[in-house]
This record gives structure tokens, C-alpha cells and sequence, in this order.
């Protein structure tokens, strides 16, 4: 854990005069004052860094509404309902379930305000480094070109991501003046795609390959996973596609040309390497928000998300959740008998305490003092009632999230073996790309250019992957062949694969089901549907900005 207890020391001094997070400044572009600042080395870097703590609460399920919430909320994979007299929440959790969003939806205005916030602090140290003395800032012209190329790839990433959401948007990259505010015009999607590409491919050379050294921070990995991202969705975001583009980008991680966060980057040998509190030993990760418990004291922020009233029951942690987000009814059983993510990435049925490895863990509200058993269904079972909808839900109701582990904090039984707390709790990274999602998006790319037929080549890129899912007793039965790997089986293993990492919206709008679709209770939208609108509190704000059709 070493360079990450580097990289969060380097933050302390810019964090204490920064606003929070949370803090949902309207209409800011840019938020970080400059004042006294960049004076020795130490400030310059901690400001460099600055924006990839922020990034965690709009990348991240952190309990805030930003870019995670929008792209997996809207799908067909997950879901918070109602449970009881918990999860109403207004109704803004079956809004992005059903598509019934408005332009006055304050999530939608949270994500856009938090991710332009992100883009201020890039903004600012981008400015400030460019025009100071070397000499005054405490390091060298090459320091200072890596660092203003790295802060150019993450601003474009947050581009990437907002163009992902809204489509047309402002493409702010000078820092605000308060005294004297410029409003930004829209930018359509296509010249954001351009100009998103354009600063990726003008600065990848600039920065560090991968390394321990460049853990958790844009590299030239973190560059090549955005343009695999960008060339996979050209064709819906600019009408034009671009495979052949994808697959070349896809090829420089695939031979590990970027570097590796671990020695050459290569696919972990098993499906837990990546989601572990140890994780930044995995080998495949290639972009994370890094977090360091256990010395700077920054700590995932899913556990609200995710986790249910009485989970350090389960686990044997500290930490409890807001019984939120759950599988969609059906999605568990999409997942093989002998498919290990099922029994490693998702928890389900009875829940056996920690501390013993044998008493149930009891319910709190619907199943006070009854064990609590995880079911795949949203519905009243205590009543007997059959009706299944996001408004029906218990405490139990659902499928739960268990693909990233924190570990334990205390002592407990596992499989009737005692288990000593681990001194890695809480550290655990949230992957942002790693090397599997590359894998399958050059295979895509493949098969659309074959007219959405499986090559040998895809097959054996999904099958590499796959294979870690399953023993060698049982692989052999759910291999994918040329006439097995369809496109909508493409789409399944995607979403067996990428379950919780933030893609399934974008993957559901790419293969044509996202406003088509049906699901559980949700019935098909408008097209339209595939774009959020600009939030009114924006537009308000900033009468040049373009609502989106539909809106």
C-alpha cells in the first residue's frame, strides 16, 4: 500500500482549503482557489491530485447522485425499491427505473454540478501550472508538462463521461472568474467527441506508462481505456463507427505497450484478484479511484449503496448500509449454476453471522429478530402478496451486491476455520477500466465489423475471460463457440461480466434495448430516453446552454 499512502499524504494540504465534495456548487466550472498555492512541489502535486478525489464521488457509488447513479439506475440490471418505509426517496429511484425523469430532477442536476465541479479542479491547476515559473513551483519543465498532460486526460475523461450522459455540452476548460462569469455555450456530442479524442491523443505520450508510481491516476493506460471507450461508442455518438480505431487502442493494453499497474498487464488469474482489499496487486486493474484506509483514512463510499442495515453482521466489518440497490428480479438466474460469480460476486439466500460462522444474522424492520434470507424477488412476502413492482419491497426484497470485498475488521469463522481481522479492511480500489472490459470491447468490435457474427479471434478473447468463471470440471459445457457467441449472448455475458461497474446503460443504448426494451415492471421509453436533458436549474443559470430533444 505504499504509494498509495504517498499519493493521499500529498493531498492533505490542498483538501483542508478545498470545499467539499458534497458541497453542490451551481453553474461551477471551477471551485479551487489559487491563492498562495503551487509555491513548492508538494502543493503543485497535491493539486494535481485534487480531482481524483472528487472523481470518487461521481464515478463511484458514493451515496451521491453523479455519473454512476444515471448510467446504472436507468438499466436492466439493477434497482432500488421501495422496502417498506424505506427507499421512497421522492420517487427518484422508479423515475430513473421507468425513464420518467423531468429537466427538474435534482439527481440529474447533482450529477451535472458535481461532475463540472471535477472539471474546475482540473481547470484551475491546469491554468495555474502552465503560466508559473518552474523555478517558484519547485520542479522541473518535465514535471511540468507530465502534469499538465495528466490533468488534460482526466478533464477529458469527465467530458467523456458528461457527453455519455447529456450528449451536447459546455466545454469549459478556462477557470471561472466569479467577479466576471462567462456562460458557455453547447458544444454538440460529435465536437465533444472530436475535441475529447483530439486532447487524449495530444497528451498519451506525455505521461507515464502504468505503474505502481502512477497507481489510481491517468496514464498512458488510463488514455488508451478512454479511447477504447470513445471508439466503441463513436458510431451512437457521432453517427460514424469506429472499429478498427477501437481494436488498435484495445491492442496496445491487450500487449501491455501502456505499461501494467503490476509488472505487464495481463488478465488476473481468477474473478476475486480484482474486487479484493488488495487489489492494487491486481495486474488487469488499469484506472481506479484508489482508496487508503488504514493511513490516510479514505475509505470506499458503496457500502450506503449497497450494503443492508445489518451487513457487518455478514462480513464482519464496521461498516452498515441503507438497504438500497438490489438486483432486478430475473438477473440472478441469467447466471449459470456452475458459474462462480454467481456464489462470488452476489449474495443470496440465508445470511449466517461472522462472528460464529453459524447463527443467522436477524432482520431489522419486515423481519425483526427472523433470519434475514436474500431473496430474488421484490414483493411482499410477509403478506403473501404475489405483487411485483418497485413500490412492494421488504427489508430482504432482492439480490444483493458482494463483488467488491472490504474484508473483516474483526475476528470470525469461515467454513469452520477462525479468521483473524484483516489488515487491509477498507482499502479496497474501485476499478474504473481494467483489462476484461478491454478484452470484450475489442471482441465487439470484431464481431460488428463481421457484420454481428462471432470470429474465432472474439471468441477466444471472451473465452479467456470467461474461463475464470467456472472450474475445470465445468468449463467445458459453457464454452462459447462461433455459432454460440451471438450478439444478445454478447450483451448477456456483458452484463454477467460487468455487473455494477457503470457500463450497462451505455451497453444496453449501443445494442439497440435501452429505450426498447423490457424488463421486470419496466415497459419500453422514447428514444429520447437515451439522452437525459440538461438539468432547468442549469439552463436557468446559463440561458445558452441547448436542451436535449424530448425535453
Amino acid at each position: 500500500m505504499k504509494n498509495k499512502s504517498i499519493i493521499y499524504s500529498a493531498l492533505i494540504a490542498i483538501i483542508g482549503m478545498s470545499s467539499a465534495c458534497t458541497k453542490l456548487d451551481e453553474n461551477a466550472y471551477d471551485v479551487i482557489p489559487a491563492d498562495k498555492f503551487y509555491t513548492n512541489k508538494n502543493e503543485v502535486l497535491s493539486a494535481v491530485l485534487r480531482p481524483y478525489t472528487h472523481a470518487n464521488a461521481w464515478v463511484t457509488p458514493s451515496q451521491q447522485d453523479g455519473w454512476w447513479r444515471l448510467a446504472e439506475m436507468s438499466g436492466d440490471q439493477l434497482a432500488w425499491p421501495t422496502k417498506g418505509p424505506h427507499g421512497e426517496d421522492g420517487g427518484k429511484w422508479k423515475r430513473l427505473h421507468y425513464h420518467t425523469w423531468t429537466v427538474d430532477e435534482g439527481g440529474i442536476n447533482n450529477a451535472w454540478s458535481l461532475m463540472y465541479g471535477g472539471v474546475g479542479y482540473c481547470n484551475d491547476p491546469i491554468a495555474n501550472i502552465s503560466t508559473r515559473d518552474i523555478a517558484s513551483m519547485g520542479i522541473t519543465q518535465d514535471e511540468k508538462n507530465a502534469y499538465i498532460s495528466e490533468l488534460k486526460l482526466l478533464r477529458a475523461f469527465h467530458f467523456l463521461k458528461l457527453m455519455d450522459l447529456f450528449g451536447g455540452i459546455p466545454l469549459a476548460t478556462e477557470p471561472a472568474d466569479p467577479a466576471n462569469p462567462i456562460y458557455p455555450t453547447t458544444t454538440s456530442r460529435k465536437e465533444v467527441f472530436n475535441f475529447v479524442e483530439k486532447e487524449i491523443l495530444d497528451n498519451i505520450n506525455n505521461v507515464p506508462k502504468l505503474s505502481r508510481a502512477m497507481l489510481g491516476r491517468m496514464s498512458q493506460a488510463s488514455g488508451y481505456a478512454m479511447l477504447v471507450e470513445l471508439y466503441l461508442n463513436a458510431e451512437v455518438w457521432t453517427g460514424t463507427a469506429r472499429w478498427d480505431d477501437c481494436i488498435a487502442a484495445a491492442d496496445k493494453l491487450i500487449t501491455s505497450q501502456a505499461g501494467g499497474q503490476n509488472g505487464a498487464m495481463a488478465l488476473d488469474p481468477n474473478i476475486t484478484d480484482q474486487f479484493k482489499n488488495t487489489n492494487d496487486l491486481s495486474k488487469e486493474v488499469i484506472f481506479s479511484i484508489a482508496y487508503d484506509y488504514t493511513r490516510a483514512k479514505f475509505e470506499p463510499s458503496w457500502t450506503g449503496e449497497f450494503y443492508h442495515f445489518a451487513q457487518k453482521d455478514i462480513y464482519g466489518g464496521g461498516r452498515n448500509g441503507n438497504d438500497g440497490i438490489v438486483l432486478v428480479p430475473g438477473v440472478y438466474t441469467t447466471y449459470g449454476t456452475d458459474d462462480l460469480r454467481k456464489t462470488n460476486w452476489l449474495l443470496f439466500g440465508p445470511q449466517i453471522k461472522f462472528a460464529d460462522g453459524v447463527s443467522p444474522v436477524l432482520g431489522t424492520v419486515e423481519y425483526a429478530d427472523k433470519p434475514l434470507s436474500f431473496v430474488d424477488n421484490i414483493q411482499k412476502n410477509s403478506k403473501g402478496s404475489t405483487v411485483s413492482t418497485m413500490s412492494e419491497g421488504e427489508e430482504n426484497s432482492g439480490v444483493r451486491f458482494n463483488k467488491y470485498k472490504l474484508g473483516n475488521s474483526v475476528a470470525g469463522i469461515v467454513n469452520g476455520v477462525k479468521v483473524e481481522p484483516d489488515p487491509n479492511y477498507n482499502n479496497t480500489d474501485w476499478n474504473v477500466y481494467r483489462l476484461t472490459w478491454i478484452y470484450f470491447a475489442k471482441a465487439e468490435a470484431l464481431m460488428r465489423k463481421n457484420g454481428g457474427a462471432a470470429t474465432a479471434d472474439a471468441v477466444t478473447l471472451i473465452n479467456t475471460c470467461k474461463q475464470r468463471a467456472y472450474t475445470a470440471a465445468t468449463w467445458p459445457a459453457n464454452t462459447y463457440t462461433t455459432a454460440t457467441l451471438t450478439m444478445d449472448e454478447l450483451l448477456a455475458e456483458r452484463g454477467r461480466e460487468f455487473i455494477f461497474e457503470g457500463f450497462r446503460r451505455d451497453d444496453l443504448i449501443r445494442f439497440g434495448k435501452f429505450t426498447t426494451g423490457t424488463w421486470w415492471d419496466h415497459t419500453a421509453s422514447s428514444a429520447t430516453k437515451s439522452l437525459y436533458p440538461i438539468p432547468q436549474r442549469q439552463r436557468d443559470l446559463n440561458p445558452k446552454l441547448t436542451q436535449n430533444p424530448g425535453y
